[in-house]
């Protein structure tokens, strides 16, 4: 056996040895890295080695099963691996900082990666992160009316709990305060059609309110992201004293479970329209939209009925997230919630079942009415009250 297959082999069989946290990128976690960055000693996704590649006083990639390894190369590798850098380059990440997962979109994943290892932001000689009290600045913001993007400043005040934004640079008042107890952030690159887009959602009069803001720097638009994600761990702290701080941060902030257009009915049968619908698992509704890029929703449906499980309406928000993350996973007592959509759409009565499986793949034949009855189905309870009969309607909104 030469060199070459000897020494592709051992890399082989590095990223396969348990214990070293090499069958995973050293960086977002996707599974059976391919390439590896053999400056600092760890097995990396394509995706990942890409960003690599621009820092290359830093990292230098190869392909692990590519590439020409020599011996040296290959011992220096045995001798670091993931879980070892990351305990280095990772040793003092805040509780509120995002860490990208495989599916996350490019820009946190990019940023995530100089602020390890190019400003070396979380190692344990480093500077201590804390969240700052207050962040202001410039973002491009979507107008709610004409769909231009336009400078607003934005002023986050941690301590007192709000976002506000301005029109104007110089403004009297603000034109929105936004309380952080109810704000959600999320990227949504492809749906804003920016590698930068976030999406910040709030609630405002009984509706969601969107607002789709980016900047031109990916640095700036990530510390944004993460000073409201520290601003909404530290309301959580104080809203849940009893709860450890490891239950808190699943809660901080969420991505829709689901995304993509659909075709619904009205209340009184109207034809069928394309909507756009968005799955929120977290408040178990699921909303949908005339155009992806729209401020309000046109409605939301409550998912769920008592029958099936029903969260109480003074369940503390993490127990709310808990008990429907674990029915997402599990399809615990009733096999439909797997896949994302259970058949207890609750409106005024019940509605056919969507698995999330087939949102995409079958919307050509697929009609799904949300006011429309399951064959044979009746009305179900109101979610959340204590009785057996039938509740009120759960939809809100619009019919279109």
């Amino acid at each position: 056996m030469g060199d070459r297959e000897r020494n592709k082999k051992r890399l082989l069989e590095l990223l396969r040895a348990a214990g070293t946290g090499n069958a995973h990128c050293a960086d977002c976690g996707a599974a059976d890295p391919d390439w590896a960055s053999y400056k600092l000693g760890i097995f990396i996704c394509l995706n990942c080695s890409g960003v690599h590649r621009n820092f290359p006083d830093i990292s230098k990639v190869k392909s692990v099963r590519l590439d020409f390894w020599d011996d040296s190369t290959v011992e220096f590798m045995s001798h670091n691996g993931n879980l070892r850098v990351k305990a280095k380059y990772e040793a003092r990440v805040p509780a509120f900082y995002y860490i990208p997962q495989a599916s996350d979109c490019l820009v946190l994943k990019e940023q995530w990666i100089r602020a390890k290892y190019e400003r070396q932001e979380f190692m344990a000689d480093g500077k201590t992160i804390s969240p700052s009290g207050n962040r202001e600045g410039l973002l491009w913001k979507r107008g709610k009316d004409n769909a231009q993007f336009l400078r607003r400043r934005f002023v986050l005040l941690a301590r007192e709990g709000l976002l506000k934004y301005y029109t104007k640079e110089e403004g009297k008042g603000p034109k929105a305060v936004i309380n952080i107890k109810d704000l959600n952030a999320t990227f949504q690159t492809e749906k804003i059609g920016n590698p930068h887009g976030l999406q910040i959602t709030y609630r405002r009069e009984g509706h969601i309110r969107n607002l789709f803001v980016y900047h031109e720097s990916g640095k700036e638009i990530v510390d944004w992201f993460n000073a409201l994600r520290a601003a909404r761990l530290q309301y959580l702290k104080m809203a849940f004293p009893e709860l450890p701080e490891p239950e808190l941060v699943p809660l901080i902030t969420r991505n829709y479970l689901k995304q993509g257009f659909m075709e619904k009915t009205g209340p009184k049968r109207e034809p069928f329209k394309k909507r756009w619908f968005a799955l929120d698992p977290q408040e178990r509704r699921l909303l949908y939209y005339k155009h992806p890029l729209d401020a309000f929703e046109l409605g939301q449906v409550f998912l769920g009925s008592k029958e099936q499980g029903c969260i109480n309406r003074e369940w503390p928000q993490q127990q709310v997230t808990h008990w429907l993350s674990n029915r997402l996973a599990t399809g615990h007592g009733n096999s439909q919630w797997e896949g994302g959509l259970s058949s207890a759409l609750v409106t005024q009565q019940a509605c056919p079942a969507v698995g999330s499986h087939c949102w995409q793949s079958t919307l050509p034949r697929l009609k799904f009415g949300l006011h429309r009855p399951a064959p044979g189905a009746s009305p179900l309870p109101s979610p959340g009250g204590g009785g057996s009969g039938t509740g009120g309607p759960q939809g809100s909104g619009h019919p279109q």
